[in-house]
Order: structure tokens, then C-alpha cells, then sequence
């Protein structure tokens, strides 16, 4: 259990919420929403007990099972497995017990004797902390979640982001966890397995508070939902399912609406009329008496909510370009033993759209990497054409410089741009006031998404490497990254599970990896969308 009280957000000066209390118990299935940058981020932080609120307490009972948006800290020479494992803290047995394997093939019989010996307490420790059923139960959870045996068997450090985030979900999952705290969990799952996760949840006996912009979980699964007003500071609380909630906060919007005109109308009635009387000395002390009544029917009303702001974005008009401005020929990758993909030929024309599928461990953020110049391939070359201007969206944000701050990220991507314009750009993003100040690597996952597609508008590029660049968005941002795929001019080469972000590029060109195959894009290719 969760318990919040009197809890106060805050990022920098700017109050994010005030005097929060609630609690989170068995059987509750809280979906937490609001815009991009409200602070749903920061107080899963503050629940979890991985930062500190501004003031209040948070208590918890029981184990806390957290998932972040940006898993960091991990050891990425661990296994995927002993990763899982590690939640209950079987992962150093099972660890143990391999290197008394690997020492049992000593020719030394002495040494030979040791390891048996070692190999078989170490056996019966696994055995009798349920370790071969923990393993079963972990293997299942993984393997619902697209993770095949042979990613398992594979250090952190050889895995796309993709695999890595699915492994952290598998390892809270398999926790046993009381309460679960689960920050964007459908982000890199394919669609069968965002289908077994909204049941798994629905079905979850603990306590459950879940941030997603996958409006189908949180309608499956939620059974109370917190909305964080940006705007007000506030967090209102509905215990309720999601399409009551909808209902309900329209209501309540409406009942707002008309309690403020009505009592706006009483008030200025009162206003005027203290105003005539005051002129007359033997009237003035009634007329004192209004305004004060006046003055508490209006500090009684409940605020209204304002509409939240959103990002107004357009891709940069694209720089000119020779007629093909990116070629790859022959592209081959592999991490250790583990072949990636081999042979990737692509052209990019001048204004061309390609969108490339293959199920997660493809090599989809590989190639992207590949081909913005932040790798080197195995085999083969990535050729520039004329005039060629890269811009990359990486899905893991890793082209933000998180020890710096927002502007000064923005003034690196435009060097030519004075600090007036840069921060009418970054104002357009939501980024005003000491909001530029921030550090990046403190950014939420939906504030580093702004910051790094304001990045790309003051680029200029006339092409696009995109991965996954709806991941984090709210609906109506996401509207906004569909609405700048439609209308920009220059070449795109996108990653993405979301098929209306697909859908939206129209694109011409199919690439399909690992095969390297290139084909065009049809209808036939969109039930891939959700898999890839």
C-alpha cells in the first residue's frame, strides 16, 4: 500500500501539485492521467521513494515494483535472465551454480570433488527457495512479453532498448510486487503482448498505478482514475472506471461552468449596487458589506479547468539536396556471436518515405543508428550524397545532452539562432520561463520527446531517421507529430509500432528486416505495423 500526504511537487520553483493526499490498496487499479509535462513522471518518482517531495510524507507498506520510462543503472554485462531472476534475488545462485558447473569439467579430480560439492548445496539453496518453478514462471512472463529464450540467454548490453525495457517489465512483473507502479508499460511491446499485459493487469490482486497513453489499457484495466490538472495544480480524483470518469468530468466541467456564471452574476449585481450606495455616507458601511460578500462568493468558486496547451509543431523546410541523399550499400551488424542483420542495401531519394518493420530485436534502431552515423556497420557503407542534412529521433533520447540544460541542447542544434528565437522555438514546445533551465536528464519521457523534435524543427534536415516518435505523447501531441509526418517535404525513414504514425507518413518504400528485403508499401504491410 501507498499512502500520500500532504505531499507537494515541484520542478525547479514551478508548483507542480499542492497538497496532495491519497492512497493506492489492494485491489486498486489507478490510471494516472494529464498532459505531457504535468508531473505524472515525477510522482511516480516521489511513490516509488526515488526522489523526495517539496513537502508531505509518502508511506509504504510492502514491496514496490517500479518501472520507469528510462531504465538506467542496470549492469549490461548481466544476462537477461539473472536480470528477471534478480527480482526475487535468485539470479546470484543460479549464477553460482554455473561456475561450479563450469568448474566440475576441471581435469584436477580434487578441483572436481570441490565444484560437485559446491554445485550441489548451491542446488538444494535454488531448490528450496522454489527456484526451478521461479523460473518457469519467469520464462512464461517473458516469453508473453515477446522475450524468446535466445534474448534471455544474452547480456543487457547486446539488446535494442526495446528488449531491455520489455526485460525490466518482465522483472517487476515476476517481483510479486504489492503494489506496482508502471510508467508507459506498452511502450516496445508488439500488439499480442500489449494484449496479455492489459489482461495480466486486470487481473493484478495488488495495488496498481499505471501512466499510459494506450487508451485501451486504461480502459481494460483501471478501476479509479487520477487526472493531474497542470493548469491548477491539482489532482482530481474519480473512483471510477474510464468511461464513467469521461462522463463524469464532463459533468463536472459543465456544473463548474454554471456555478461561475451564476455566482459571477449575484457578485456584480452586489458590485453595482455597493457602488451606487458608497457615494452616500450613511449607506457606506452596507455598501463595505456587499463588496465583502461579493468578494467571498467569488473566492468560494472552484477553478475551472483551462485547456491544456499544446505543442505546435511543424518539421523544418527541408534544405536543399542532390536528387539521392543518403545511400547504404552492403550495411551488416552483430554484437558478439549474435548476427543482427547482413547485406542492407537503401537509398534515400530526395523527399522519399520509408517505413521499416521487422519484430523487435530486428535491428530496426540499429540500422537508424547505422545510418545516422552514430555506429560503424560491420560490413558495407553509409554514402552522404549532396547536400545531405540528417536528423535523427532516437527513441531512447540519447541525442540529448542530459547534463546540460534545455537551451543550451537547443542552441547545439542551432548554432545560428539567437537566444530570442531559440526560446520563442522552445516557447512553442512548452518550454517558458525556468522551464529552459532545466537540466535535460530530468526531463519526464514526454518533455524529452518535445525537446527532441524541437531539436529537429530548427535543423533544416532534409532527412529523417524517426524511431518511435509518438512514444510518450499524449493524444494531443501525438496529433501533432501525425500532422507534421503529413506535410513535410523532405525524406523520412521511420521506425514506429503506431500505425497511425505510419499511416500518416504514407509511405512509398518498405524495408523488412532482418531480411534486408525492400519492397513497396501496401495495404498488405499494415497488419506488420503492430508487431514490428
Amino acid at each position: 500500500m501507498i499512502v500520500a500526504s500532504g505531499v507537494e511537487l515541484r520542478a525547479g520553483s514551478a508548483l507542480l501539485l499542492d497538497d496532495l493526499s491519497f492512497r493506492v490498496a489492494p485491489g486498486d487499479r489507478v490510471g494516472l492521467v494529464g498532459r505531457n509535462g504535468a508531473g505524472k513522471t515525477t510522482l511516480t518518482k516521489v511513490l516509488a521513494g526515488h526522489a523526495e517531495p517539496a513537502a508531505g510524507s509518502v508511506s509504504r507498506s510492502g514491496e514496490i515494483g517500479y518501472l520507469p520510462q528510462d531504465p538506467r543503472g542496470v549492469d549490461l554485462s548481466e544476462l537477461g535472465r539473472d536480470r528477471i531472476l534478480s527480482a526475487r534475488g535468485l539470479d546470484s545462485v543460479l549464477r553460482n551454480m554455473r561456475q561450479a558447473e563450469e568448474a566440475m569439467a576441471s581435469a584436477d579430480q580434487t578441483h572436481q570433488d570441490k565444484a560437485m560439492a559446491r554445485y550441489g548445496r548451491l542446488e538444494g539453496e535454488f531448490t528450496s527457495r522454489g527456484g526451478y518453478a521461479a523460473e518457469s514462471e519467469a520464462a512464461s512472463i517473458a516469453s508473453s512479453l515477446g522475450l524468446a529464450d535466445r534474448v534471455l540467454a544474452q547480456p543487457l548490453g547486446t539488446l535494442s532498448g526495446g528488449q531491455r525495457r520489455r526485460i525490466e517489465l518482465a522483472r517487476i512483473l515476476f517481483s510479486g510486487a504489492g503494489t506496482l507502479l508502471l510508467d508507459e508499460p506498452t511502450n516496445h511491446l508488439d500488439a499480442d503482448s500489449v494484449l496479455w499485459l492489459r489482461d495480466y493487469l486486470r487481473s493484478y490482486p495488488g495495488g496498481l498505478l499505471v501512466i499510459s497513453h494506450d487508451v485501451e489499457l486504461i480502459e481494460t484495466v483501471v478501476n479509479r482514475v487520477f487526472h493531474l490538472d497542470a493548469n491548477r495544480a491539482e489532482l482530481d480524483i474519480y473512483n471510477m472506471d474510464w468511461r464513467r470518469y469521461l462522463q463524469q468530468r464532463e459533468n463536472d466541467e459543465r456544473r463548474r461552468h454554471r456555478e461561475r456564471a451564476n455566482t459571477e452574476k449575484k457578485a456584480q449585481t452586489l458590485l453595482a449596487q455597493a457602488d451606487k450606495m458608497r457615494a452616500k455616507a450613511t449607506k457606506a458601511t452596507a455598501a463595505q458589506g456587499m463588496i465583502r460578500r461579493a468578494e467571498r462568493m467569488l473566492s468560494g468558486l472552484e477553478s475551472e479547468r483551462a485547456q491544456d496547451k499544446v505543442a505546435k509543431l511543424r518539421f523544418p523546410t527541408p534544405a536543399a539536396c542532390g536528387k539521392t541523399p543518403l545511400t547504404a550499400e552492403g550495411l551488416s551488424r552483430s554484437f558478439g556471436s549474435l548476427e543482427i542483420f547482413t547485406d542492407v542495401d537503401l537509398a534515400i531519394d530526395r523527399g522519399s518515405k520509408v517505413v521499416v518493420l521487422g519484430l523487435n530485436g530486428a535491428g530496426k534502431t540499429t540500422l537508424l543508428r547505422l545510418l545516422a552515423g552514430l555506429d560503424p556497420p560491420d560490413t558495407g557503407r553509409v554514402r552522404p550524397g549532396h547536400g545531405l542534412k540528417l536528423g535523427y529521433y532516437a527513441q531512447e533520447h540519447e541525442t540529448l545532452d542530459t547534463a546540460r540544460s534545455v537551451l543550451e541542447n537547443m542552441k547545439t542544434a542551432a548554432p545560428d539562432l539567437d537566444e530570442t528565437e531559440t526560446r520563442k522555438v522552445l516557447g512553442s514546445f512548452l518550454f517558458t520561463g525556468d522551464d529552459v533551465a532545466k537540466p535535460a536528464g530530468v526531463l519526464s519521457g514526454g518533455e524529452k520527446t518535445r525537446l527532441a523534435l524541437a531539436m529537429l524543427v530548427v535543423s533544416a534536415a532534409n532527412v529523417l531517421l524517426l524511431d518511435e516518435p509518438t512514444n510518450n505523447l499524449d493524444p494531443a501531441s501525438r496529433e501533432e507529430v501525425l500532422g507534421a509526418l503529413r506535410s513535410y517535404r523532405g525524406a523520412v525513414v521511420l521506425v514506429s509500432h503506431d500505425e497511425g504514425a505510419v499511416d500518416a507518413l504514407e509511405p512509398e518504400r518498405v524495408l523488412l528486416l532482418p531480411d534486408g528485403v525492400e519492397d513497396l508499401y501496401g495495404r498488405d504491410y499494415q497488419d506488420l505495423v503492430a508487431l514490428a
